[in-house]
């Protein structure tokens, strides 16, 4: 009981710094909204968005975000298809990581238009030959399918703070509970359900990145039409989203004090895991970069250069530094893989996946393949300041949703082996007594 009380507190106590916190947070995110808003009057000639860059900050923030988006559905079904029990304490904290982040990514696409009304066209005019509605229907599966696999974990937590709340709270989670009482039919019902969800969202996680990866690819813009750039987006987007959970997890870990249950062995797993996507990255990155350079087609070469050598190079060896250097330096070593190391890599990772969108992004579209006048892309203001709301907002989003559900799910440390053998072992005392 005084484990499940450890994480129920956040959930039923609300200190100064989370107040504090939260207004620092919503005031970046009104300073947004002004942003937003001078947008929306002056026009997207507020930004530092021009021909031939028309795509700049906010498709790099849309790529990223949906590749974080891939920390909960996808690690988090994997560890549970293959029945690792170190991941219980964390699948939660990943899969709200997941849900949240693609509003935001769904919502730099709508920055980028301009006129957010315009994104009805692509309903009601569709193009079934055009990647974009591709992409906007597999990002509203994925959608779905992630919110269903985040709620039915969520149901046994929430039928006990219903039991142990009363108010606006009893009344909200009876009706989030769906009438759970924990029976055994019920329980069967719900582990095949998430045994059903689990399966199908690998599949859906997969596409979203490669659909993401094809509104590029099946351009003819140098250095995007690449065959290799499916496997390549879903490789970086896996390796981005372990970053970001280990990054919460230690956030989680140091203010809600869930050091009990935020072990230096997930970390460390997580930092093994990561370590074997940055090779992965690695192998992916070289083999289309050494494609480029072999073939040295003009318009291609242009590009390569100018990120190899040119005006894009501090970026492409930031990039370089952040995703693989630093990472493998410190989740290779073993004495160096501890909490605080794994938390370095993972930021380092979170700021080099950032680069490396940035850098498929905005070079190969500075650089086209038509003559036109020269044009230096600088992101003005309105974009740093709506992208500060972006992560302004999703971190108050993820601190809410601290406050209203247990960050850690109470019945699966429960049903725990060594739980169980704690369980039995309480039993045997009292028997014995």
């Amino acid at each position: 009981m005084q484990a499940e009380d450890a994480i129920l507190e956040p959930v039923l106590t609300t200190g100064r710094s989370f107040k504090r916190w939260a207004i620092a947070l919503a005031g970046v995110v009104a300073w947004a909204i002004f942003a937003w808003s001078w947008q929306l009057w002056h026009g997207l000639g507020a930004t530092g968005l021009g021909r031939p860059v028309y795509w700049g900050l906010y498709i790099t923030n849309f790529v990223f975000f949906i590749g974080v988006s891939h920390a909960g559905t996808l690690i988090s079904a994997i560890l549970r298809i293959v029945d690792a029990e170190w991941r219980r304490p964390i699948t939660r904290m990943a899969e709200v990581i997941t849900v949240l982040v693609l509003f935001f990514g769904v919502g730099n696409v709508l920055l980028d238009l301009g006129r957010p009304d315009r994104a009805l066209n692509v309903i009601l005019h569709p193009n079934f030959r055009s990647p974009l509605l591709w992409d906007v229907a597999s990002i509203s599966v994925y959608l779905t399918a992630s919110t269903v696999y985040l709620y039915l974990p969520l149901i046994p937590d929430i039928a006990l703070l219903r039991d142990r709340t009363d108010g606006w709270r009893h009344r909200f989670y009876t009706r989030l509970a769906l009438g759970w009482t924990g029976t055994p039919r019920q329980w069967h019902r719900l582990e095949r359900a998430i045994g059903v969800m689990a399966i199908l969202v690998i599949p859906i996680a997969v596409s979203v990145h490669t659909v993401v990866s094809w509104v590029f690819a099946m351009t003819i813009q140098p250095m995007w039409h690449s065959t290799i750039f499916g496997p390549y987006f879903v490789v970086g987007a896996i390796f981005s989203g372990i970053a970001a959970i280990i990054t919460a997890m230690a956030i989680v870990r140091k203010v809600y004090r869930l050091e009990a249950h935020l072990k230096p062995v997930h970390f460390n797993n997580l930092g093994l895991l990561m370590l074997v996507m940055a090779c992965l990255w690695l192998y992916f990155t070289f083999a289309e970069y050494l494609t480029t350079w072999y073939a040295h087609e003009p318009n291609e070469i242009a590009v390569f250069d100018a990120k190899f050598s040119g005006p894009f190079a501090p970026y492409f060896w930031a990039m370089f530094l952040f995703c693989f250097v630093v990472p493998f330096v410190i989740l290779a070593n073993g004495r160096t893989r501890t909490v605080a190391g794994t938390v370095v890599a993972s930021i380092s990772v979170n700021v080099g996946m950032w680069l490396e969108r940035f850098t498929i992004v905005v070079p190969s579209l500075s650089n086209p393949r038509a003559p036109i006048h020269s044009f230096a892309y600088v992101p003005s203001w309105v974009e740093w300041s709506l992208m500060a709301g972006c992560f302004a907002a999703f971190t108050l989003l993820y601190m809410g949703f601290t406050k209203l559900f247990p960050i850690i799910s109470i019945w699966e440390l429960r049903e725990a082996p060594e739980a169980r053998v704690a369980h039995l072992g309480r039993e045997m005392v009292q028997v014995g007594a």
